[in-house]
């Protein structure tokens, strides 16, 4: 009998990434796949980027509506209990074998939670990685510690997956499954990429993505504020604005980047969803990826460009070389900005970069441990994996 996988996505992002294995469950007949969207995919403020997983020739076997209208507290709380609700209704429904969920948002803390109730066994992707200066640090080791199966991104991440007291034979050190994609997709040239985007490139480019610091108390307009005129400070550099996820206080984010576009046509861009071929066909044409999103440390170091990672949001995550810090004011991000783009001895630095989240093939490694775990023989039943001091 075929093991039916569930796979649940919630973000433009996070489909990118799940996408090699899900590629490689589908194809392969050992799995039926199964398909679950929430959260941005069915925003349309987001961009509806269900359609782009249709588009991709996948079938969605469920729909989960969380109502993202408001990103309050109030609200993100109010999606969670929604989610909670459509995924026990959905799984009860699917009857999966396995949910395989990636990283530590809100909605997936509730598919993971509906899951475990279910009991159905959950592997998870990205488990062991800490980004301070968000709540979704907590909500991805929380997710940890109710799934059975980790796949994590480096070995320093596998080692804290052990060290919340998960078995070691039951996490597994498989590199960072973004990293696949940049190894298997035909990217754009910048000429098509131009084309493609109708926007035309600067003598310098900068691909900006930055979302709020969720465990601070609205800080998220001066911040973005301070990026904004650190960017007017910059000659010859056009920009391409990715938007905020549907985290508190992104609406306001989002807001500033439509009135600066306004204000700078021709110089700038913003997308709700690139795509992930548009995306990282950009990647590889900027000079230097800017703002908070983990993106600029995995994926970004992978075609030897700079980063400019700003405040704490992604603080304790492990970097690259090419990843450089800074804090969220305007001279800061400036004199950032202005050293992955023009110092010649970083430029230097940039040959020599190794991703320390691997080089790709991730999703075939996940594949092959779902196959040899036999989840009609499991007990839920974890003991707690203890450290000796």
């Amino acid at each position: 009998m075929k093991k039916k996988v569930c796979i649940v996505t919630g973000s433009r992002a996070e489909y990118g990434l799940l996408r090699p294995l899900m590629e490689q469950i589908k194809a392969d007949n050992s799995f039926t796949l199964q398909v679950v969207v929430t959260g941005m995919h069915l925003s349309k403020q987001f961009g509806l980027t269900y359609k782009e997983i249709l588009k991709d020739g996948f079938k969605i076997d469920a729909k989960i509506n969380i109502k993202l209208a408001s990103d309050t507290s109030v609200g993100v709380s109010t999606s969670m209990g929604l989610a909670m609700i459509g995924f026990a209704k959905a799984y009860k429904k699917l009857n999966p074998d396995m949910v395989v969920v990636l990283g530590d948002r809100f909605e997936i803390f509730s598919a993971t939670a509906a899951a475990h109730v279910a009991k159905i066994p959950v592997a998870h992707l990205h488990g062991g990685e800490i980004t301070e200066g968000a709540f979704d640090d907590a909500f991805r080791h929380c997710i940890s510690k109710m799934s059975y199966l980790h796949f994590t991104s480096t070995e320093d991440h596998k080692k804290r997956v052990i060290q919340l007291g998960e078995s070691p034979d039951r996490v597994f050190n498989v590199g960072a499954i973004g990293l696949d994609n940049i190894k298997t997709i035909k990217l754009l040239s910048k000429e098509e990429l131009e084309k493609e985007l109708k926007f035309k490139f600067n003598k310098h480019n900068l691909l900006v993505t930055y979302h709020p610091v969720t465990l601070e108390n609205d800080t998220a307009k001066g911040q973005f504020s301070a990026l904004l005129e650190a960017l007017d400070l910059l000659k010859d550099t056009n920009v391409i604005f990715t938007k905020a996820n549907a985290d508190t206080n992104g609406k306001v984010i989002n807001k500033m980047i439509d009135e600066y576009v306004k204000k700078n046509p021709g110089r700038s861009i913003a997308f709700a969803s690139m795509g992930q071929l548009r995306y990282l066909s950009a990647m590889s044409c900027v000079d230097a990826v800017v703002g908070n999103s983990s993106s600029g440390l995995i994926e970004a170091p992978s075609f030897k460009i700079g980063t400019v990672n700003i405040g704490d949001r992604q603080k304790g995550r492990t970097k690259a070389i090419s990843v450089v810090d800074c804090s969220p004011n305007k001279e800061g991000i400036y004199n950032a900005i202005n050293r992955v783009v023009n110092d010649e001895a970083f430029k230097d630095v940039l040959n020599t970069v190794v991703n320390p989240y691997g080089n790709g093939g991730t999703a075939v490694k996940i594949k092959d441990v779902l196959k040899a775990f036999n989840s009609s023989s499991l007990s839920l039943k974890k003991s707690f994996y203890d450290l000796r001091f």
